[in-house]
């Protein structure tokens, strides 16, 4: 029993910071989005690419590397570690390949919101009832797969397929801020309890 309850205490105190992942995200989406809003008159493919290629990478790696440090089951880390190297895989093609024009824009954005929506949509599900930011999985997973279809149908133009995914990231920036104050809420609000149980 006493070596039990270390181990209980540490996946407590790992899983109530978990607000810092997804403040993180929210940072870097809206630092992406502004990006795209302040430079409207340089919306090219070129332009695209490197800002979709330097978001996706520090996305991705916020995603993985943090996740791995600070979510509550193995299952969720690995998924969102899988989410994350596919974020840095597709940011470096991006910026590798900057010069490749609207197509590969499209694909690798398209690819890429697909992918990780649907990788982020199940980790929603599967862990619904059973974690708080459960929720926050979800709608940011339905979010980025509707960015996919919403690319995968619009007309082949830069200037709308950049301001779609400039418009994805502001909802989703604001929506995974949100969601970090109210898991950190959460989290203060348990400690006391946490802590009451410890002592008695």
């Amino acid at each position: 029993m006493a070596t039990a309850v270390p181990a209980q205490h540490s996946d407590i105190h790992a899983h109530s910071r978990y607000w810092v992942v997804p403040a993180v995200r929210a940072v870097v989406a809206l630092a992406a989005a502004a990006v795209i809003t302040f430079t409207r008159d340089a919306h090219t493919a070129t332009f695209g690419l490197i800002v979709f290629g330097a978001f996706a990478i520090v996305d991705g790696l916020a995603t993985g590397v943090l996740s791995a440090l600070l979510a509550g089951r193995r299952i969720t880390r690995v998924l969102f570690a899988v989410q994350g190297a596919i974020g840095v895989i597709a940011g470096v093609l991006a910026l590798a390949l900057s010069s490749s024009g609207l197509g590969l824009f499209l694909y690798l954005v398209t690819v890429w919101a697909a992918l990780t929506g649907i990788l982020e949509l199940y980790n929603g599900v599967r862990e619904r009832g059973r974690d708080a930011a459960a929720r926050d999985w979800l709608i940011t997973g339905a979010l980025t797969a509707v960015l996919a279809l919403v690319l995968l149908f619009a007309p082949a133009d830069a200037v709308l397929a950049i301001g779609l995914f400039g418009a994805w990231a502001v909802i989703v920036g604001v929506f995974q801020g949100i969601g970090a104050a109210t898991l950190r809420g959460a989290a203060r609000d348990r400690t006391p309890s946490h802590g009451a149980e410890s002592g008695s």
